[in-house]
């Protein structure tokens, strides 16, 4: 019955395309494949606290990989038994964001107050700022066991180089400085706005987050880059992944950053460019190194996509986008 209805769908959608139709409400209608396990326990926990996770509260989407990693809804965790587990572990946190060219004005200060309401408060977090400008940096009030750090980068002259290049410049200061301090690394695109808890239950050894235009999407939809010169290609995948966040501990963001900036400097040698830049060779590294816990869409929703049941709780939206201005650099 799945599939026959997944067929309907795939149909509909494919006339709704034709005729210039919006498509996004039906795609809402596809259903997710279902977590098989019947306990959290059953789950590769990437930490004890993760057993606590109740994978059948959330009967209409998934709730687990094949692989065993958790995906995180809302009502799945207490939050209280994450805080006060990390708490005790001593867990910190370094958030990454780059803010170059006329991006540093549009989004950073919406950005950086939004972090200081909702991002893993109560844990010591420290904000490292990339910018071509650190005297435009704002000035703003932090809370208590939070800190900034202002990291000047050059300006590259097209914005693909921009979002690739932020490979090097994260794993360059996971190795000088964060690696030292924190015990997690969170990376995050700067055009986006905290709002609502994004608490310590996203905290894992490595974290991917489930792309908003694609998760209910069949995987021939999905957008990997299918060049075979491209270090990125890949034939398929088990789902699609937003670059606009990514985590994990420090040494497991070193590897991947690593990893990436390696693939992408290889395409540049052979003046191949990834179809998604930096997201495609992202991808390709989550499809060989599967990731320990995956976040749904709540963690990076786009309103544009309307209503979806499944959609309890935003904690992080896209802002709008500029991108005939801000793309000039």
């Amino acid at each position: 019955m799945r599939r026959v209805l997944k067929c309907v769908l795939f149909v509909l959608i494919t006339l709704c395309a034709i005729y210039l139709i919006p498509v996004k409400l039906l795609i809402g209608f596809i259903p997710m494949e279902k977590c098989n396990l019947e306990s959290a326990q059953m789950l590769n926990l990437d930490s004890s606290v993760d057993a606590s996770l109740n994978l059948q509260s959330r009967p209409d989407v998934l709730t687990c990989t094949y692989w065993k990693a958790a995906i995180i809804w809302e009502g799945m965790f207490d939050p209280r038994l994450y805080d006060e587990m990390h708490k005790m572990k001593g867990s910190s946190v370094a958030l990454t964001v780059f803010a170059v060219g006329r991006y540093l004005d549009a989004y950073l200060h919406t950005f950086l107050n939004s972090c200081e309401q909702h991002f893993m408060v109560g844990l010591p977090v420290t904000y490292y700022v990339f910018t071509d400008m650190p005297e435009k940096v704002p000035n703003i009030k932090l809370s208590p066991l939070r800190s900034m750090k202002v990291i000047k980068v050059e300006k590259n002259s097209r914005w693909q180089d921009v979002s690739m290049m932020r490979m090097k410049s994260i794993s360059d200061v996971i190795e000088s400085d964060i690696r030292h301090h924190c015990t997690h690394v969170f990376c995050f695109d700067v055009d986006q706005v905290f709002t609502g808890r994004f608490g310590s239950e996203a905290l894992g050894d490595s974290v991917a987050l489930l792309h908003a235009h694609y998760y209910h999407l069949p995987k021939h939809f999905y957008t990997y880059d299918r060049n075979p010169n491209s270090k990125a290609y890949m034939e398929t995948g088990d789902f699609y992944y937003h670059a606009a966040i990514f985590g994990g501990s420090w040494k497991s963001v070193k590897a991947l950053t690593e990893a990436c900036y390696q693939g992408i400097m290889e395409d540049k040698q052979n003046n191949v460019e990834a179809l998604w830049h930096d997201e495609s060779h992202l991808n390709k590294y989550m499809v060989l190194h599967k990731p320990s816990k995956v976040l749904s869409p709540e963690y990076c929703w786009d309103t544009s996509i309307g209503f979806r049941s499944d959609i309890q709780v935003t904690r992080l939206l896209w802002a709008p986008k500029y991108y005939d201005t801000l793309r000039t650099l």
